[in-house]
């Protein structure tokens, strides 16, 4: 009984110790600020007050507000405006003491409906032969009449490279330097600052087609090869994807279609693609392209297009187009590879050049379609030999050999010239190029009408960029005219 009557004073005490300190009045101030969340753009006009209940007030434009005369205590102060999630900060009020709180206001969406779909409106989906310069338009509304932006992507269909175009205020993008012969895809999201973007549906157009394009290269482009096509003007086009190894293209005129290499895994396959990159198709699957170095092996197509043959390693084997008839041609009596081949326009004769496991102790010889050997070019000597092409008479075999004789693991080159086979003399002459001491020519091929040749000029250093060059040549004398670079850093090239 007297513990219980001592805690009853005290509780009676404390109530009445309360009542004086609220009667005395005792109290203080409580001034803050509210902003926006994010921006810290202060809000005019947001209603602040507290609970327990004291006075209410209103920010000013600088989104600053005062309340004075609050009871010393512990507080919950609200800040509220319509378009905001309200929010609540605690505060202790003491006597005669200034309290600071801010508010940082986040945007409602609750009641805010975000933008209407875009639509797309102009190219229209899957349009065809648009300009390199176009105007990309579309439609886009909001319920509540919100502000609205707009980002834009585009992304190339052949390269895979994509561009961003962000906080586009109109309907309307001009965009420019697009390639030849190439899909594009693009979409629009729209926003209104306030919900999720919406995005558009993605459509695709098509640019012109490239303009009589003579030419195909491989460049080196993020440590893959990538196949390009050109015209004489220089202007270029990339047909296969840096993503994807894709070399040693070869065009065929009859059925517009260029074949080319591509790795398959461990493996090295064909396949075509029409002559803008598209339409791509995988002849070999079973019997891969096989050599003693990928970089200097090479395959052909027949004049009509419909068959191609191609080494791995001592066999030669022909297959249909469309990637049947596969049958074995050819395959070397003392088991050397077959790393270049070249079939003749009348589809008579095939050139082979064939070399031991490290592409040496080289032979060029070429043969009927049943396999007989009719006249050897080169055998016996020592060095590197590369390229490989025969003139449109049969009469005539163009190469290159390194004079040097230089042989090591690394296939390393120090003086490969020109040289040129005539069957009538039984013969090859070195064609006078006026080539620098301390460069390599190789992979040389006849230009279309075989008063040029095409082939790649690179430093023997063995790591210096490559060049595409030509010169005019007087298959009388072996002489030739003054070089023009074609195409630089390129390599493998063809001409049609």
């Amino acid at each position: 009984m007297k513990i219980g009557l001592r805690i009853l004073v005290c509780f009676i005490l404390l109530i009445s110790c309360s009542e004086e300190q609220l009667k005395d009045g005792a109290s203080g101030t409580v001034k803050g600020r509210v902003v926006e969340s994010g921006t810290f753009t202060p809000i005019e006009n947001v209603r602040v007050s507290s609970s327990p209940a004291t006075s209410t007030v209103f920010t000013d434009k600088d989104g600053y507000f005062i309340l004075e005369g609050v009871l010393v205590g512990d507080y919950s102060f609200q800040a509220q405006k319509d378009g905001y999630i309200a929010r609540f900060e605690p505060a202790k009020v003491a006597a005669d003491a200034t309290v600071q709180v801010i508010f940082e206001l986040e945007i409602s969406t609750a009641n805010n409906k975000p933008p209407d779909i875009p639509v797309l409106t102009a190219p229209v989906d899957n349009a065809k032969d648009q300009a390199l310069s176009l105007n990309l338009t579309w439609t886009a509304a909001d319920k509540e009449s919100d502000t609205l932006t707009y980002t834009v992507t585009v992304k190339n269909g052949t390269t895979d490279e994509v561009k961003i175009y962000p906080d586009l205020k109109t309907t309307t993008l001009a965009i420019k330097d697009l390639s030849y012969s190439t899909k594009y895809y693009w979409q629009v999201a729209a926003s209104d600052g306030i919900n999720k973007p919406t995005n558009s549906v993605t459509n695709s157009f098509t640019t012109l087609a490239f303009p009589n394009p003579r030419f195909l290269y491989v460049k080196k482009v993020n440590n893959n090869n990538v196949i390009y096509t050109a015209d004489e003007a220089g202007n270029q086009l990339q047909l296969t994807s840096a993503n994807v190894n894709s070399f040693r293209p070869r065009k065929n005129l009859s059925v517009n279609k260029i074949a080319y290499l591509s790795s398959d895994g461990s493996q090295n396959q064909i396949y075509t693609m029409n002559p803008d990159g598209s339409g791509v198709f995988k002849v070999t699957n079973y019997v891969p392209v096989a050599g003693f170095n990928m970089e200097f092996v090479n395959y052909c197509w027949n004049t009509n297009g419909s068959q191609i043959i191609y080494p791995n390693f001592d066999k030669l084997y022909r297959i249909d187009s469309d990637g049947g008839g596969l049958i074995q041609l050819f395959q070397t009596p003392n088991g050397k590879f077959i790393s270049e081949c070249d079939w003749s326009q009348d589809g008579s004769q095939i050139a082979l050049k064939v070399n031991d496991r490290s592409g040496y102790n080289v032979e060029i010889y070429v043969i009927d379609m049943s396999g007989t050997v009719l006249y050897t070019v080169q055998t016996g000597l020592s060095g590197a030999t590369s390229g490989l092409n025969i003139s449109v008479d049969n009469q005539k075999v163009i190469f290159t050999r390194d004079v040097s004789g230089f042989e090591n693991s690394t296939y390393r080159r120090l003086d490969s010239r020109i040289f040129m086979y005539n069957r009538s003399t039984n013969t090859a002459v070195e064609l006078t190029t006026q080539k620098q001491n301390g460069f390599n020519d190789l992979d040389v091929k006849f230009s279309p009408n075989e008063a040029e040749i095409i082939f790649v000029n690179t430093s023997n250093d063995g790591i210096s960029a490559q060049n595409v060059q030509k010169v005019s040549v007087n298959n009388t004398s072996g002489s030739t005219s003054s070089r023009t670079t074609l195409f630089q850093n390129a390599s493998m090239p063809e001409w049609k």
